[in-house]
């Protein structure tokens, strides 16, 4: 333990190398005025006839207990540093008994004192110091001055009151230290987080890419085989030409194996997540991974009377669900979330509720630089593509609820991300 440090923040004092050039400035200070004072004493002591030798031997004495203040353990340093003082103050007594030259390493101990001792404590401990201060010339030569009681008194009060200045800038270090160590942690996250959002833009313009194509391979080549398929089969029946009627038959089963080629590369194309079951069972399982990974309470309420949905709009469901989960699971230290996939006539809405830390919808509506709002604004451009829209409703301390609503058939001038079927193909080639 260093006794400078030991007011200091526990986080500051304890880890190797992390003394600011401030307080390692103050260590070799406390030491040097230290090692002066003490041999100013001894040098004055030999001088007004004490013997060398108790006189070296009460110098090295002191020089030996302020020593130790740098090696005693970190563990509870605080009362360790209390007690050391104390030990100190005996042997300077010891020392002055000796020779009242020892007087001088007074100010060691007002300046200790300061900085080591709550302020009514660091004045009791102080005004016994100037007491023995007072009474050592008297109890040595019978007399005392005037000079030998204020010159104490004076610089006793700047001793204790530098000291005091000292702790505070100290402290006043040590915390734009954690502070500088808490904005570098800080850059470190968002470069982490930048680093995720991009990737998460770039697997969403591959998921909208895939969708796309999948969903031009559906309205174009999936309904022409279809309607090629099905036109050779009226036509086979009507005809009464045994050839054309076997070609018909033909075309139809080419048409037939086509359309079947084509239906498997587009739900080669779907998300991955969609590929075992609708919307439902992805967001299910969404969910108890959450649950198993991050402790979270889940609930799903899914509408019994929800249509099949577009593949467009259920990847922009799940991909907002995603985002919102992540959110809750990095910031909000939530312990419940429910969702609720809501029937609401032509539109179908993802309501996402927890009961975590929230935050200020207005300032993060005013605040549309920040890197901490990425993600909520990539889900609002996202919605928006398709014709739908995000609300959020939060407040500190209160939760968070995000609102989801998307039309079932995106409006005709809204870029669809996914297969859109028409009514009266709809059987025919899902």
């Amino acid at each position: 333990m260093d006794v400078v440090s030991a007011p200091l923040p526990h986080a500051d004092r304890n880890v190797p190398g992390h003394a600011s050039p401030v307080v390692r400035a103050m260590e070799i200070g406390q030491h040097a005025m230290a090692a002066v004072l003490t041999g100013v004493g001894v040098i004055r002591a030999a001088g007004d006839g004490t013997p060398i030798a108790a006189a070296v031997l009460a110098g090295l004495a002191i020089l030996a207990v302020h020593t130790a203040g740098t090696i005693l353990p970190s563990r509870g340093s605080r009362r360790l540093a209390i007690c050391w003082l104390v030990a100190l103050a005996v042997i300077w007594i010891a020392a002055v008994a000796v020779s009242p030259e020892f007087i001088w390493i007074a100010f060691l101990l007002w300046l200790l004192a300061g900085h080591l001792l709550p302020v009514p404590w660091g004045l009791l401990f102080s005004a016994l110091v100037l007491a023995v201060v007072i009474v050592a010339p008297i109890l040595h030569h019978g007399s005392t001055s005037y000079a030998t009681v204020f010159g104490p008194l004076i610089g006793g009060v700047f001793a204790f009151g530098i000291s005091r200045g000292y702790l505070q800038l100290l402290r006043d270090a040590a915390e734009r230290e954690r502070l500088v160590a808490s904005l570098t942690q800080a850059q470190h996250e968002m470069a982490d987080l930048q680093d995720e959002l991009a990737l998460a833009q770039r697997e969403s313009g591959a998921v909208a890419e895939r969708t796309r194509i999948s969903r031009d391979i559906h309205d174009t080549v999936a309904q022409s085989l279809s309607s090629i398929r099905l036109l050779a089969h009226a036509g086979a029946d009507r005809s009464t030409d045994a050839g054309a009627a076997r070609a018909l038959q033909q075309v139809e089963a080419l048409a037939g194996g086509s359309l079947a080629d084509v239906r498997r590369i587009v739900a080669d194309l779907a998300p991955a997540e969609l590929e075992d079951g609708p919307l439902a069972t992805a967001l299910r399982s969404m969910l108890d991974r959450a649950h198993d990974e991050a402790g979270l309470h889940v609930e799903l309420h899914v509408d019994e009377s929800l249509p099949v949905l577009p593949t467009e709009v259920e990847v922009a469901l799940l991909r907002t669900a995603q985002s919102a989960l992540a959110n809750v699971r990095l910031h909000a230290a939530a312990h419940r979330v429910v969702m609720s996939l809501i029937d609401d006539e032509r539109s179908v809405r993802l309501d996402i509720m927890d009961d975590g830390a929230g935050f200020d919808v207005t300032a993060w509506e005013a605040d549309a630089g920040s890197a901490s709002s990425y993600g909520l604004r990539f889900m609002r451009a996202r919605l928006r593509e398709l014709g739908g829209g995000l609300d959020i409703e939060s407040a500190p301390g209160e939760g968070t609820a995000v609102s989801v609503q998307l039309p079932i058939r995106p409006h005709p001038g809204a870029p669809a991300s996914g297969p859109v079927a028409g009514p009266a193909s709809e059987r025919e080639t899902r």
